[in-house]
């Protein structure tokens, strides 16, 4: 069954609750929440993932899904995994590792440890819990990320999330070449700014196809293409508003009756 996730910030506690309390009217087909992970921000996800399950109901009534993104960079090899405790308390039982970008600019100290070092240590430490690795399109060539995204699984990877794709065309040439059988998160967000789109081409090395829109309706008929070919595929989705309010992004988004995954408690 397809799951449908909308990827909300950690800003505060309260802006995050007051997101995620919108959701039930604005993404009535949303059952998961991706938290990610922003050093600049002092709520960490793995805090903001329990408290969302405690405080925030599907309109089926059941906790929301919720998945912490856990930054490999900030994890001590010498110490057990700060968040088991945390995480164990609230039933987070999904976590996403990615590698975390380089926090020299928020002046944190960072670890030697990429993303396969924390994931096969999540499968020492945390074996209930099912890992995701991420899989990222645009950072170097397909046949590399491949090879890496194995390494990942053969670690303990159950699944993976993609970053946001911008263009079909691309989208379908990866599904073509990653096993059926994995469990995996295709993402859209939104880049409504000509400041977003040089942050997206510079630092994620992102190539927008020559009649990539702006406009917000774009972005929007963007995510209902990709939530349409997830349920096709049986596949799963996460949105990520940014700069926009998740309200302008996400309604109207549909999603058929009986595509929509049960809601996980």
């Amino acid at each position: 069954m397809t799951r449908l996730s909308v990827e909300l910030v950690p800003r505060s506690e309260e802006s995050l609750l007051t997101e995620a309390a919108s959701l039930p009217e604005i993404a009535p087909w949303a059952d998961t929440i991706n938290v990610p992970d922003l050093v600049k921000f002092d709520l960490r996800s793995w805090r903001a993932c329990p408290m969302l399950r405690g405080a925030v109901r599907h309109p089926g009534g059941a906790p929301y899904s919720a998945i912490p993104h856990i930054r490999a960079c900030d994890v001590n090899p010498d110490e057990p995994l700060p968040m088991v405790d945390a995480l164990r308390a609230g039933d987070v039982t999904e976590v996403l590792v990615v590698s975390g970008d380089d926090a020299d600019y928020f002046a944190q100290h960072t670890y030697a440890v990429d993303s396969v070092d924390v994931i096969r240590r999540f499968r020492e430490e945390m074996p209930e819990v099912t890992v995701y690795a991420g899989l990222d399109p645009y950072r170097q060539g397909m046949s590399a990320e491949l090879r890496l995204l194995e390494r990942k699984l053969v670690a303990g990877a159950s699944g993976v999330f993609t970053q946001p794709f911008f263009d079909v065309d691309h989208l379908r040439s990866w599904r073509r070449v990653v096993s059926p059988e994995l469990s995996i998160w295709w993402g859209a967000t939104t880049v409504t700014t000509l400041s977003a789109l040089g942050y997206w081409r510079r630092r994620n090395l992102v190539a927008f196809p020559q009649d990539f829109s702006m406009e917000i309706e774009a972005q929007r008929e963007f995510a209902q293409r990709l939530i349409d070919l997830a349920c096709e595929w049986e596949d799963n989705v996460y949105l990520m508003p940014v700069r926009t309010s998740p309200a302008e992004y996400l309604q109207g988004l549909r999603v058929g009756a009986d595509v929509a995954g049960p809601v996980r408690a």
